[in-house]
């Protein structure tokens, strides 16, 4: 897996790189070595940061946690991400690398207009189906997922509705 870390307004220490490295290491199993993830630190409101992104075969898989030290919010970001994964399981056992389950685990720019900021992302709208595009919306933790139809080729926007329910947006 190639792991690149960085710090927002910050400088990691080699000994935060290492022990990343580390905690990450176990998710091997889940991921070939052809995965890919960020790891990004940072300091907000008197607690410290940390947001993973592990990029795998078209999937993404991510979580930010924030807790009194960077060890502690490490662990709770790999404990979120080990939960999705294995929440998900049996929908991602034929995307993830076989055996991953046997027991023994974009570009971002921002602009300011004004007086607020726009943040601009720029992804892959790749073609899938409606379940695969709300797994992938579970899996990032969003309230929304823009798609391009497998079927139809059209771009879609599937989004979670406050009674639990998703919810499906398309051209006609």
């Amino acid at each position: 897996m190639k792991i690149t870390i960085s710090g927002k307004q910050m400088t990691v220490r080699p000994s935060l790189k290492e022990l990343t490295e580390k905690k990450l290491a176990r998710f091997e199993r889940f991921f070939g070595d052809d995965a890919e993830a960020i790891v990004s630190y940072s300091c907000r409101h008197d607690l410290q940061y940390v947001e993973i992104t592990i990029y795998y075969g078209g999937t993404i898989f991510r979580s930010e946690e924030g807790a009194e030290t960077f060890q502690n919010a490490i662990d709770e970001a790999l404990e979120s991400l080990e939960r999705q994964i294995r929440k998900n399981k049996t929908r991602l056992e034929k995307r993830l690398r076989s055996g991953a389950f046997d027991p023994v685990p974009g570009d971002v720019e921002e602009e300011e207009e004004g007086e607020f900021t726009i943040r601009t992302k720029y992804i892959p709208v790749k073609p899938m189906s409606v379940e695969e595009a709300i797994l992938q919306m579970n899996l990032l933790e969003h309230q929304f997922f823009v798609f391009r139809d497998a079927v139809t080729e059209k771009p879609c926007v599937v989004y979670r509705r406050k009674n639990g329910d998703y919810g499906l947006i398309t051209e006609e």
